[in-house]
């Protein structure tokens, strides 16, 4: 089982994750901002990745820094269960609608962290988050996982469908590129690390 623990405490957050990838998509999810509780739940249920989360932050200034501590915990949780990354997959994507709101996301974990986020709609919240902190997310993951994130929002105008269909097709594209591929015979990549 690649599996995982990792917690991270500054002066603004203090934040403990504990994350199976060969899970079932079983959470519990506490960081004091309801929004981000789901998205991550969702993330959780959609990548079939076990998770617990507990995060407190400094949300009386604002949710910045909770949702990018927390993102960087799970990437680096992440990293650490994948270890050398033997016979994953190491390349998914996914496709996903909510509603009137299609998101595709692509997603390498070759160790070259670099993130494209094309969207619609900036600004604005969903709930009690700042929607651009969305993005902020997904950037602080792919650059302590150590991925390639291609986020592309083909459509769409409603903040909570596009933020949840963006975290659905993270998730979706991770279970691919973490999946194990028996076929494959040590290291997917031809430098024999990655």
């Amino acid at each position: 089982m690649r599996k995982a623990t990792f917690k991270r405490k500054t002066k603004e957050t203090d934040v403990s994750v504990k994350l199976n990838i060969d899970g079932t998509g079983k959470y519990t999810v506490e960081t004091g901002i309801g929004f981000f509780n789901h998205m991550l739940e969702l993330f959780s249920k959609h990548s079939l990745m076990d998770l617990t989360v507990k995060t407190t932050g400094d949300i009386e200034v604002d949710e910045h820094h909770t949702v990018e501590d927390t993102a960087i915990a799970l990437a680096t949780a992440m990293k650490e269960a994948l270890g050398n990354k033997e016979k994953i997959s190491r390349y998914g994507f996914a496709s996903v609608p909510m509603d009137e709101a299609l998101t595709n996301v692509t997603v390498d974990l070759g160790g070259r962290p670099y993130t494209v986020f094309i969207c619609p709609v900036s600004g604005g919240r969903t709930g009690e988050m700042d929607f651009e902190t969305v993005e902020e997310f997904v950037t602080a993951f792919a650059s302590n996982l150590g991925a390639n994130i291609h986020v592309n929002v083909q459509y769409g105008h409603n903040r909570h469908h596009i933020a949840e269909s963006i975290f659905k097709a993270l998730a979706r594209a991770l279970r691919q590129a973490v999946s194990i591929d028996n076929r494959e015979t040590g290291i997917p990549s031809t430098k024999g690390a990655i």
